[in-house]
């Protein structure tokens, strides 16, 4: 089994937090839910130890990388409740380490994956952490922005049948409007990512 290599590992950005400690990591990506990197450091510093329970646990490559991504989307959302301490005797109960292990087997147990062949993840494409932040730019997105911007990436469409679907559905839309708005969507996407993410994984300067 080879764990996989992401590259987020050697970004200035990330490099500079691994002196930190769990707690610290923990702590700063709640105090902080507008940067991306606290979350990305956790994410590289114990991708491996998950993936590697997971690799075990399914029959097919593909459903392991889709698993994965997923789990780590759960951490994600379940991070920002998360105390590692005990608020009465203010000792420390569980380790992060332990915590994501427990996670990870208790999903891998309930989630409910598709056959591989209607899986269109492709982990080498889009990290988790990128894939978490993602998601959250675009529930920020105007409904109908979103909806382009997903038939698009998605599915695959053009923007002709875009507009042949949308006309279906009563809007009144020609497919060089379809194009105008997929750029938009696109253009806000990308601003509502963290500056940290997108310096991380889109190659902009982190200042």
């Amino acid at each position: 089994m080879q764990i996989p290599f992401f590259s987020e590992a050697n970004h200035p950005l990330v490099k500079s937090l691994f002196r930190y400690s769990d707690q610290e990591l923990l702590t700063l990506f709640q105090r902080y839910p507008e940067h991306g990197k606290y979350f990305t450091v956790i994410f590289c510093r114990y991708n491996s130890i998950v993936y590697t329970l997971i690799r075990h646990s399914t029959r097919s490559p593909v459903q392991a990388d889709y698993l994965f991504a997923l789990i780590w989307r759960q951490i994600y959302y379940e991070l920002g409740g998360l105390s590692l301490v005990n608020p009465e005797t203010g000792k420390q109960t569980l380790t992060l380490q332990n915590w994501l292990i427990n996670i990870a087997a208790f999903y891998i147990n309930e989630m409910k994956l598709p056959p591989s062949e209607s899986i269109h993840y492709v982990l080498k494409n889009t990290s988790p952490p990128l894939w978490c932040y993602v998601e959250q730019a675009l529930d920020r997105l105007q409904p109908m922005l979103r909806l382009i911007v997903l038939m698009s990436e998605t599915f695959h469409w053009s923007e002709t049948r875009i507009a042949a679907y949308l006309q279906a559905e009563g809007e009144q839309i020609s497919p060089g409007e379809v194009s105008n708005l997929l750029q938009e969507g696109y253009r806000m996407l990308e601003e509502n990512l963290p500056a940290d993410i997108r310096a991380i994984y889109l190659g902009e300067d982190s200042e």
